[in-house]
């Protein structure tokens, strides 16, 4: 589904390359755990294929479509779930889905349907006409999911998709990741909580420094990282233990 080749990023004034010479590819129908510290990589990898920001140099295909050539067809099939909450706090929440879908052209009696249906499956159904201004966070983060997937893309790109929220709002986002990719599609997912990845993800990447440094499942990593029980352990061998701290 994703084929990625020397992909690279310097961003403008800065002294190292946030990306370097990247291989990956991720298969159809993955839920893929691309993991690594603060300042890996992840963010400006997903912003890159997610066609938010422009590569230094190398390539990628998204479901055999090249990216220069093919950038408005990549845009519909993709659904992106910011690490930020990307909605507007002064409308309710059926206007920002409204609003959100109609920018991939749904509209009529049945997007409002699918509007409310989706609702109504992440727990959210009686706050249909509540500004977002007054949700809590994971109820913003039910929003921002319901958001991306109305126009059903195929593949679907998560920074962070439960960081902040309580532990009800986390097992309502992770089950209904697992129904979108039973339904096939295919999932991109970063996030800190390793013990999640562990258990949720098909296959996990651990990138540092914009280079890819490990790739297989869960299970793979574990068995293959001497004197490891879980992916966490994993993790902290490969990237170390050095404090991440950046502004």
């Amino acid at each position: 589904m994703i084929q990625i080749d020397q992909l690279s990023k310097k961003y403008k004034e800065a002294e190292q390359y946030s990306l370097l010479k990247l291989d990956l590819n991720i298969q159809t129908g993955e839920i893929f755990g691309l993991l690594g510290p603060n300042g890996a990589g992840k963010t400006t990898l997903i912003s890159i294929l997610s066609g938010l920001i422009k590569p230094t140099s190398g390539s990628f295909k998204i479901d055999g479509l090249d990216y220069a050539s093919h950038n408005k067809e990549l845009k519909q099939l993709i659904g992106i779930v910011p690490q930020e909450y990307a909605l507007y706090p002064s409308l309710t929440a059926f206007e920002n889905l409204y609003y959100f879908g109609s920018m991939f052209g749904l509209q009529g009696p049945s997007f409002k349907t699918s509007i409310q249906e989706h609702l109504r499956i992440l727990g959210l159904e009686k706050f249909a006409n509540k500004k977002i201004k007054a949700f809590s966070g994971g109820m913003k983060r039910r929003i921002n999911l319901i958001a991306s997937i109305l126009h059903q893309p195929k593949v679907l790109f998560l920074d962070e998709p439960t960081v902040g929220v309580d532990v009800q709002s986390k097992t309502v986002i992770i089950d209904y990741l697992k129904e979108l990719n039973a339904n096939g599609t295919t999932i991109v997912y970063t996030s800190h909580h390793l013990n999640e990845a562990e258990t949720l993800c098909t296959r996990v990447g651990i990138i540092d420094h914009g280079k890819l440094l490990c790739l297989g499942t869960p299970k793979e990593l574990i068995q293959d990282e001497q004197g490891a029980e879980h992916l966490e352990e994993v993790f902290l061998a490969q990237t170390g233990k050095t404090l991440r701290d950046y502004a």
